[in-house]
């Protein structure tokens, strides 16, 4: 594995630069745990990055537990598995969501990625490399907690927003997390977002709470983006298979996603090395 990465790698420096159009951020949405509404808030945060004229890309990489395209009302007619298998390019497996906004299926049953053969390996790196300057965000729907691929994908994104809620078992599971990837690079940048709070009160303190545990355990100050209410209009627009940004966007929580990404904006941003840096800095991990 460690030769067929250096290859790999060599393969990606030397591939042709795309005309930049944009300076392309790779942020990874993560979770201690499932169940918080990670996948949920991922879809509605790159929604409300596109009502403030943004250019986004949603990658589903929740390998084998897929469920972007669930949550969309949308069956996808290609995924990451199907590029694979097909030898399609990046550009036939994108699929145009609300709004303009743009997504990837990961697909069902795309369990080991990175136990691929170095052909299909080669054109997942190439293929992603092509996205570079194409969209200003793609946002990396990860799997919950600490698997080798979704650590993979944390550790080398731009950002990493970590969403959690005030359930004790939810906070334990997201300090694991934070405390596994900084001791492998205490330079990741990871935000915090608090989901499900029943009440303002309850997302700042869970947020407090949460910076003063990192700060006096691991040394390290983490940005707290906001919190999302519990809102009823939530679960209504997954029945719907709508997003709630789209269909109650003036709900509670919706409200909420864009005081987040607002948050997020107004937070300095030093650009990496963008598709091509992501790529290069995940074969190395």
């Amino acid at each position: 594995m460690m030769d067929q990465a250096k290859r790999l790698r060599e393969r990606v420096r030397q591939s042709k630069p795309v005309k930049e159009q944009r300076k392309t951020r790779i942020i990874a949405v993560t979770s201690g745990k499932g169940g918080v509404g990670k996948s949920n808030f991922a879809l509605n945060f790159a929604l409300s990055l596109v009502k403030q004229n943004k250019k986004v890309l949603l990658f589903d990489v929740d390998l084998g537990f897929a469920n972007v395209d669930v949550l969309l009302g949308r069956s996808a007619k290609e995924s990451i598995a199907t590029m694979l298998e097909k030898e399609l390019s990046v550009w036939d497996i994108i699929e145009e969501g609300p709004n303009g906004l743009w997504f990837i299926s990961g697909g069902t049953g795309f369990h080991d990625m990175f136990r691929l053969d170095e052909a299909k390996l080669n054109t997942f790196f190439t293929q992603l490399s092509s996205l570079q300057g194409h969209v200003d965000y793609i946002i990396l729907d990860t799997g919950a907690g600490l698997s080798v691929e979704n650590l993979r994908f944390i550790m080398a994104a731009d950002d990493v927003i970590l969403v959690t809620t005030p359930e004790p078992t939810a906070i334990t599971d997201a300090y694991a997390v934070v405390k596994m990837v900084y001791a492998r690079d205490r330079n990741i940048h990871i935000k915090l977002m608090v989901n499900q709070c029943t009440s303002e009160k309850e997302g700042i303190q869970t947020a407090d709470n949460f910076k003063r545990v990192t700060e006096q355990f691991l040394n390290k100050r983490i940005e707290h983006l906001g919190f999302i209410p519990s809102d009823a209009h939530v679960t209504s627009s997954v029945k719907k298979q709508m997003p709630f940004f789209l269909a109650f966007p003036n709900c509670p929580a919706s409200k909420a996603v864009e005081q987040v990404t607002y948050e997020y904006l107004q937070l300095p941003v030093p650009f990496k090395l963008g598709v091509k840096g992501f790529l290069l800095k995940m074969l190395s991990i």
